[in-house]
Formats: C-alpha cells, sequence, structure tokens
C-alpha cells in the first residue's frame, strides 16, 4: 500500500493535508524540529492534531532531525518518549546514534531515518537497520537504480515535490559559516537561494546560480512504485495549506489513475517550472538561476493600452489575484488584478511594464478557496435495535454501544425509526457521516432529550476510541553511559597529495578515482586514509573497494562509510560531517577516529576530548557538497577546470573545487580558512585548496601558518551555534 506523507507546518496545513486525502503527516515540535521556522506543535497541540488524525487513520510522524548537543540529550529523550505517548506512529531522527540507543531501550518505538542522514546506497540502508530503524528517508540525490536496491533492505521513503536542498542531505554548513544560523539546527537562512557569479565562461553574471527548481516527479512516481517505494513525501512545512491540499490532491489523482491537473500545483507554489529530480538524471529545468522564488503558472503577455497594462489571456480572474511579470526569464515586478479588459484583463502594477512581458498567475483566491473547501469525513454504518425492556444498542462500524438502562414501553407515541435515524444524523462537532444499515424499534419509548443525549454519548465515545493513541505508554527514565577517556595528540591532515606532508595521519583526497594513486602517497610514512566521498552510488563504491588495498582506512562524511570500512576490514575515520556533538553519540560510534563537528565551540570539542577523537583547527572549511553540475550540465563548452570561485552580492569568495567519481562533483569551501589556536585535542586540518599542502609538518607553528593565509575565520571555535 502505497502512502502519500503530507507536511504539516501548524494546525492548518495538518488540517488542510488531511481533509485532502493525506495517508499520513508529518511536522514538528517546538524543539529539534529540522525547520524550526515553521509554526510547529507544542505537545498540547500535538496530541489534539494527532487524535484528528488517527480518527481517519492517517499517521503521524513526528520530526526531531536536529543535532543535539550535551545538555540537550535528556530533553530529546524526554521530548521523543512524549510524543510517542501521546500517539506518534513514528520519529524522524537525524542522528543515527541517538537513534540506535533510544531503539535498544525502547524497541517498541518506530524509528525513521532522516534524509539529513543522507542514507545514498546499500551500505546506509544496511546500517540503519542494524542499528534498529524501521526505515529510511533516502537522500533526494539517489538515483532510482539505488532506490530499488535500499527498499529491498528496508522500508524506504522518497521525496516526490517541493523545495530541493543544493547541497547533499546533512552536509550544508553554508547558512552557518557565512551567518551564523545553522541548518542542522533547523535555522538555515537560505544563501542558496541569492545571487552568485562563477568565474566561466557564460556564468560571470549574477544569477541564482545554486538555486534548484523545485521537485516534481508526477506520472514518474509509477517509476518509485516499481522499486519498491512505500512512502511519497511532500515537502513543505514552510509553506501555506493551499498548497499542501493541491500537492496531496495531485499525487492522489496519480495513484487513483484520476486526471491530474498540473495547473493547480503551479498555482499555489511553482519554482523553476520544476525538475524530475535527480533520481532520474539532472534535467534542464534543474538549476532555476533566472527566479528564485514563486513563478505561478504563465496566463499571457502584456500589451499596453492608453496607459493601462493589459494581459492578453483567455483566463478568468478576480479581485485578490496576484500576478508575477517575467521578461527575458527573468522576474520585472509583480502586480493584481485590475479589473477585465478586452481581450483578458487589466494588471495593477507600479512597475514600468512593457509589451511582450510574460504574466503568470501567483495566487489564485478562488482556487485557493476551493482547495480548502474539502472536507474529509468519516462514514459511520450503524444499526440499531430499541427494544423495551433493553437497554439501547448501537453498532458503529462494527462497535458495539449499550445505554445505561432498560427502555419503557410506549403509553403513547412509541419511537420511530426516523425519531432514531434523525438524532443519529446530527453529527455536532465531529466528522461524521452516518449511514444507516439496520434500525429496530418494538414500540419503546425514549423522550427526545435522552435519545439526543445518548447520541451525543456514544459519539464521544466512538471519536474518543478512533482518536486514542494505541502505543503502549513507557516511562522515560534515561541514564546515559558516556564512557570517554584519554587524551589524543595526533594530527591529521586532509589534502590532495601526502607526499610532501609530515603528519600522524595522511587522508588522500583525490580528484578524480581514475589516477594512479601511489603517486600521491609514496612518500608518506604515517597512517594512510582514503577520503571517501559523502555521497556514492553503490556502483562507485566498487571503485572504492579497489583503491583500498593501498590504505590503512577511509575516511567518510557518511555514515555509510562505517559499514562499508567494517566490510572492508580497514579501519575508519567518522568524519565531521557524522555531526557529532554529543558524548552519548561519541561512546555509539565504536569506529579507530572520530572527527567531532565543526559547528562545536573549542570548549564544547574539548568536553568531547578522547583518545580518538579529533577537532577541525586549521585549513579550508567545506560548506557543500554539490551531488549535480552547476554549469547546466552543458558539457560540449566546459573547460574542465577543477577550481572556480563563486562570488556572491557582498563581493564574498568561495572556493568552487571539481573533482570526478563516475560523474563530475562539487565542493563549496568558506570564503575565509580556519585557524583555532591551543585546542587540546587531536587536530584535525584540511589543506584541500591550499598551495602550502607540500611541505606541511604536524608541529607547525600556528601563528606562522596563519600568516600563510588571506582570510582568517575562527569559526564556531569562540561562538558556536545555537
Amino acid at each position: 500500500m502505497c502512502e502519500i506523507l503530507a507536511p504539516a507546518g501548524g494546525k492548518n496545513s495538518a488540517t488542510a493535508a488531511i481533509n485532502a486525502g493525506a495517508d499520513a503527516i508529518y511536522l514538528g515540535l517546538s524543539d529539534f524540529s529540522a525547520r524550526s521556522s515553521a509554526e510547529n506543535f507544542n505537545m498540547a497541540e500535538f496530541k489534539e492534531i494527532c487524535g484528528y488524525a488517527h480518527a481517519f487513520e492517517v499517521k503521524v510522524y513526528v520530526a526531531l532531525n536536529t543535532v543535539v548537543k550535551d545538555c540537550e540529550l535528556k530533553k530529546f529523550f524526554n521530548t521523543a518518549v512524549e510524543a510517542w505517548n501521546c500517539g506518534a506512529d513514528a520519529l524522524i531522527i537525524q542522528d543515527i546514534f541517538l537513534g540506535k540507543y533510544l531503539k535498544s531501550k525502547f524497541s517498541q518505538i518506530v524509528l525513521h531515518l532522516s534524509t539529513q542522514a543522507g542514507t545514498c546506497n546499500e551500505y546506509g540502508a544496511r546500517l540503519a537497520k542494524e542499528y534498529g530503524f524501521d526505515r529510511v528517508i533516502v537522500a533526494r540525490e539517489t538515483k532510482i537504480s539505488n532506490i530499488e536496491k535500499i527498499s529491498k533492505i528496508i522500508e524506504t521513503e522518497v521525496f516526490v515535490q517541493g523545495a530541493l536542498c543544493t547541497c547533499f542531505s546533512g552536509q550544508c554548513y553554508m547558512s552557518s559559516f557565512a551567518g551564523g544560523n545553522s541548518g542542522n539546527r533547523g535555522r538555515c537562512k537560505q544563501p542558496c537561494r541569492k545571487l552568485y557569479s562563477i568565474d566561466r565562461r557564460g556564468f560571470e553574471e549574477e544569477a541564482y546560480r545554486l538555486s534548484l527548481s523545485d521537485l516534481c516527479v508526477g506520472e514518474s512516481i509509477r517509476e518509485f512504485i516499481r522499486a519498491g517505494v512505500k512512502s511519497f513525501k511532500i515537502e513543505g512545512r514552510m509553506r501555506r495549506q493551499e498548497y499542501v491540499a493541491a500537492a496531496v490532491g495531485y499525487y492522489k489523482s496519480i495513484l487513483n489513475d484520476e486526471r491530474a491537473d498540473l495547473m493547480v500545483l503551479k498555482r499555489t507554489f511553482n519554482r523553476g517550472n520544476y525538475t524530475n529530480g535527480l533520481a532520474f538524471g539532472q534535467d534542464k529545468s534543474f538549476i532555476s538561476s533566472a527566479v528564485q522564488g514563486h513563478i505561478g503558472e504563465y496566463v499571457g503577455v502584456i500589451k499596453v493600452e492608453n496607459s493601462k497594462y493589459v494581459c492578453l489571456s483567455s483566463s478568468k480572474f478576480s479581485a485578490g489575484d496576484g500576478f508575477k511579470i517575467l521578461r527575458g526569464g527573468k522576474e520585472v515586478g509583480g502586480g493584481c488584478f485590475g479589473g477585465e479588459a478586452k481581450g483578458g484583463f487589466v494588471v495593477s502594477s507600479r512597475d514600468r511594464l512593457k509589451n511582450g512581458d510574460k504574466v503568470f498567475i501567483t495566487t489564485d483566491t478562488a482556487l485557493n478557496k476551493r482547495l480548502l473547501e474539502n472536507k474529509r469525513l468519516i462514514d459511520l454504518d450503524i444499526s440499531a435495535k430499541f427494544y423495551g425492556g433493553m437497554p439501547a444498542e448501537v453498532v458503529i462500524n462494527g462497535k458495539v454501544f449499550k445505554g445505561k438502562k432498560e427502555l419503557q414501553y410506549a403509553q403513547n407515541r412509541p419511537l420511530s425509526i426516523e425519531d432514531i435515524e434523525d438524532s443519529f444524523n446530527k453529527i455536532d462537532i465531529y466528522p461524521f457521516r452516518p449511514r444507516f444499515k439496520e434500525v429496530l424499534t418494538d414500540n419503546a419509548f425514549l423522550p427526545k432529550s435522552e435519545l439526543n443525549s445518548l447520541r451525543r454519548e456514544i459519539y464521544a465515545e466512538y471519536y474518543a476510541w478512533r482518536s486514542e493513541s494505541k502505543n503502549k505508554v513507557i516511562e522515560a527514565n534515561f541514564g546515559f553511559e558516556t564512557p570517554i577517556s584519554g587524551q589524543n595528540v595526533k594530527t591529521a591532515v586532509i589534502c590532495t597529495n601526502l607526499n610532501s606532508v609530515t603528519a600522524d595521519i595522511g587522508i588522500l583526497k583525490l580528484d578524480s578515482f581514475s589516477v594512479d594513486i601511489e603517486s600521491f602517497l609514496s612518500a608518506f610514512r604515517g597512517e594512510k586514509y582514503l577520503f571517501v566521498p559523502p555521497y556514492m552510488t553503490g556502483e562507485e563504491v566498487l571503485r572504492i573497494k579497489e583503491l583500498c588495498k593501498d590504505f590503512d582506512g577511509i575516511y567518510c562524511d557518511s555514515y555509510f562509510g562505517l559499514l562499508l570500512a567494517r566490510e572492508l576490514g580497514v579501519a575508519f575515520f567518522a568524519g565531521t560531517g557524522f555531526n557529532i556533538t554529543n558524548a552519548l553519540s561519541l561512546s555509539q560510534c565504536k569506529v579507530k577516529y572520530i572527527a567531532v563537528s565543526k559547528e562545536l565551540t573549542q570548549k564544547e570539542a574539548e568536553n568531547l576530548s578522547a583518545h580518538n577523537t579529533f577537532y577541525l583547527v586549521g585549513g579550508n572549511i567545506k560548506v557543500m557538497d554539490l551531488i549535480y553540475c552547476p554549469f547546466e550540465k552543458k558539457c560540449a563548452d566546459c573547460d574542465k577546470r577543477t577550481d572556480y570561485t563563486l562570488t556572491d552580492s557582498e563581493g564574498r569568495k568561495f572556493p568552487l573545487r571539481r573533482y570526478k567519481t563516475s560523474e563530475c562533483r562539487f565542493e563549496v569551501f568558506n570564503c575565509a580558512d580556519l585557524s583555532v589556536k591551543n585546542c587540546a585535542m587531536g587536530k584535525l586540518f584540511d589543506l584541500t585548496l591550499s598551495e602550502s599542502a607540500g611541505g606541511f609538518k604536524a608541529s607547525l607553528d600556528l601563528n606562522e601558518y596563519e600568516k600563510s593565509l588571506k582570510n582568517i575565520t575562527r569559526g564556531h571555535s569562540v561562538k558556536g551555534i545555537e
């Protein structure tokens, strides 16, 4: 059975999703939600909407999908348990180790691994299953061939509609380092939606170079079904209730083999006229470089008549409708409905419009009203017996209810079948649709006031029964065992050539996985680790297996690397992308080396100091992994450079690096290099871009090191993330 899973940023969106026919909704609570700017729910509100959803047999999944600091652990687990006790059907968690611990304590809790965990291949799926997760929400970049393989291992959920993240799931630090607002804490300010230029011919002009079109797989959802996917997720906890209703209705229509109207979706929210997404390969509409926001649906062109802007269109609009105006594919203004005109309608706009400008409707008031008029009702099949000398008996959908006293026989006017049906047709506050199967009476008497009172009691009891949580209540009693001991004095270095480097651990990062790697590490005398990118298809992993014979272990920012290293029988270095922010996760991550989160302060990091932990103290700060081509796959004109510069409107320059697996991928680095002094734990340097990587020595003086840097940042070492 396929599931349409809808976003519920607040109560109105949750209700709209349920009324539109969603099979499940997902929402965030006041804490630990990766969409902290959404309305979200306090626990009382959550319990209420949970009951309402369950009355319609709609499941409710709770997103507790942020990273968690030491001081928040008890609150996190108490919140998880309370949400479960209130009726959550599953908890969505980003930190796989916290999920593992929670499942070990309470096996009955259902866990879904967040897309932020970056599950993109079989290894990530197998690890999630081993740790007790019941479902993985696959990374949005995952190819359909890998989704099919993952679905054979564990239940899968895929995104089919809504905004796409520019960076690979869970590995984005752009908002964090460029603006101080961490996406891993639900506070992303979407710097990817801003204007940038790139120093490549044809891309020098400022545009939305990193802004992706909205995902809309449409009929391709059938390919997901054939791949074994269970749940189809609509992104949009920050979007309006009309959009939620439209998206649910669109995909329900497809699954029911009914006509699905894309117009409805386009008018509620449409960025970039949609893309099919990376599951099916990067298409021409993948990047929305000209328009960042809601583009709506094209409805006509402007003709300037008598100082008025007339949109020539066969469509009908009304007061309150809003429009966006594009010229040459770029937004030049907006307007609203200004009245009817011959051949179309007047666009009232403060902007100077021109003949031929294209008009797109972005707010359709009539459509929005229609989308929210749907009311989902619960069908009640009612049978009843009202016999004298016996208590009244009412059966609703097989559930039996009996009155508290025997009915009297009528002296004058007996209770009629019509009386009973008229009473039970009054549904009060409940979303019921009564249908009568068999109603019997034999000269019994019951005053109408008592009949109505009985009906109210029965309906209240039936609704409460449908709405109540079926979860077994559990008691939260957490005592954390976090055996962290020792101190690490080693230095590890990430760079593209280890030969002239002196360090305890060298992590080789390749520009291509088809090169002679021996030439990059033959002279290095420390432990050798291969840098494995956070996104790897199953086919690409095979190449990693071939290369590992020359290394002591692998370094990876994704969870799948842990299982891969275990299978290969080599050591594993958990990268900063594991986002280790607390001692419990650290203690659960049983690998040789661990780099704690680069979003921790130096003090927070040193609190996690152990014999095998590292903190990023110097060099380049990777802020994004792009699993697509920012140059729109214009391969014929490609200059095939490795290094580019991404420049924002403020003049900040972010290095953009190309590397090649089976296809081109890209990394974005922070505009300033990191330097953290006097760190009392293992030191990790990322010298991916550094010209001075050759000759690096672990004993270097950081004051001298800083002199070689143009721009310096202390990163989060002082302030950290909230």
